[in-house]
């Protein structure tokens, strides 16, 4: 008889990305190790370090075919422009030989009594030729078609409106490649490490921008963000984790005036990510904090945006940055040699937090303290008041039986007296 046998249930552990595995299995590095293994999720010049792999649906591309042309590097953009160009004088050339060919003009070209659908086409060369001169309306004057063709006047028609839409999308797509404010971001020059250092009794995460040009930035702003892989208390592992970093978006000091250069602030608060850090855990800690300004070109109105990022180690604790903002004689001067400059501070090595809870216990008053040191020295407030009130009661008792004994003597004496 065949009887059931319970088999044990087996639990499969979810498969944790490279990078937690790794994690999980890292054994402590010195810091030149660290500083090679670290990868940057945004380069110094602003380029994102992510390369978008397995795409399957490569038609979207060709959905918005004015974008793709727009994002080509040069050598393509260049290559599309003069193949659609050359395609269409081809592709016409070919539609006029055809013409002339099925009207029999190549065979009357002596004939002087033989109208022509072009006058002067003997081949395709020519054809080739004047559907260059038509599509780009240049006329010489020497080709020309006749009255007494009917479907070359429709062709001229088709290619004199479709030549006109190739010229409107390629030269469009030239100008938006050329005037596009990539470069623009250049002269937007980040500092090369930000510090924490004490501003105004707080934490504060500071680095330093500057534009290098004359025109403006118009509506400039400033962002940033912490990126950092953390695990879940459910064990998800989520990997590039963005983390906004306020940089004065409720107070509106995110919005800037860029004409010299400026210090951006963060204060290290119970909101701020970097709440806990402290600059021993900073130097052991594997993060990249990103930031991005956005603004108008002024003189041509398009929307720019410049990008960097500082990882771990290009974050100085307890440093400040030189000023490089002096007076002149009837003007500022800005000097861009100690743009990246820094010095050392005092700062204390603690996290914000901890400065926080050090500050409060210093503006305690006196009894909160008083009482606080007799419970750390494990003595109870009770059984300090004990003995004293005990003596303050048995004086209490005396001399309320001291009082009711004279008012009993006075009381006899009075009715000693009646009698």
């Amino acid at each position: 008889m065949e009887q059931d046998v319970e088999s044990p249930a087996i639990i499969k552990k979810p498969k944790l990305p490279k990078q937690a595995r790794e994690e999980d299995a890292a054994q402590p590095l010195s810091e030149k190790e660290r500083a090679k293994r670290v990868q940057r999720y945004v380069q110094k010049d602003g380029k994102c370090n992510v390369h978008h792999g397995n795409v399957r649906e490569k038609y979207r591309y060709l959905t918005d075919l004015f974008t793709t042309l727009v994002d080509l590097k040069w050598r393509f953009n260049l290559f599309v422009f003069v193949l659609v160009y050359t395609v269409t004088w081809l592709f016409f050339g070919f539609m006029w030989w055809l013409i002339a060919y099925l009207r029999g003009d190549l065979e009357h070209l002596s004939d002087n009594k033989w109208t022509p659908c072009v006058d002067n086409l003997n081949g395709f060369v020519s054809a080739f030729l004047f559907s260059i001169e038509t599509e780009t309306t240049i006329g010489y004057g020497y080709r020309v078609i006749t009255d007494k063709c009917p479907e070359g006047i429709l062709l001229l028609l088709i290619q004199s409106v479709l030549g006109s839409i190739v010229n409107a999308f390629m030269v469009g797509c030239m100008f938006v490649k050329i005037s596009q404010p990539k470069k623009r971001a250049e002269t937007l020059v980040f500092s090369t490490n930000a510090v924490i250092s004490i501003r105004d009794g707080r934490l504060c995460l500071m680095f330093r921008v500057g534009d290098l040009r004359n025109s403006h930035i118009v509506e400039a702003s400033i962002r940033a963000k912490l990126i950092k892989s953390k695990q879940t208390k459910e064990g998800e592992f989520i990997p590039l984790n963005q983390t906004d970093i306020n940089v004065g978006y409720n107070t509106g000091d995110d919005r800037l005036f860029l004409v010299s250069p400026l210090i951006i602030c963060h204060e290290i608060n119970q909101s701020s990510p970097f709440w806990e850090v402290s600059q021993a855990h900073l130097t052991r800690d594997e993060l990249e904090v990103v930031v991005i300004l956005e603004g108008m070109v002024e003189a041509t109105g398009m929307t720019c945006q410049a990008r960097s990022s500082y990882v771990s180690r290009e974050i100085k604790w307890g440093h400040r940055f030189t000023p490089v903002l002096t007076l002149e004689d009837g003007f500022y001067e800005v000097d861009y040699n100690s743009f990246h400059d820094i010095y050392e501070t005092n700062t204390p090595a603690c996290s914000a937090k901890d400065l926080a809870d050090m500050t409060n216990r210093s503006r305690l008053p006196l009894t909160w303290s008083l009482a606080s040191k007799l419970s750390q020295q494990g003595l109870p407030e009770s059984e300090r008041e004990g003995p004293e009130t005990e003596t303050e009661t048995g004086l209490d008792d005396q001399g309320k039986s001291q009082q009711t004994e004279r008012n009993g003597d006075v009381a006899n004496i009075e009715s000693e007296s009646k009698v």
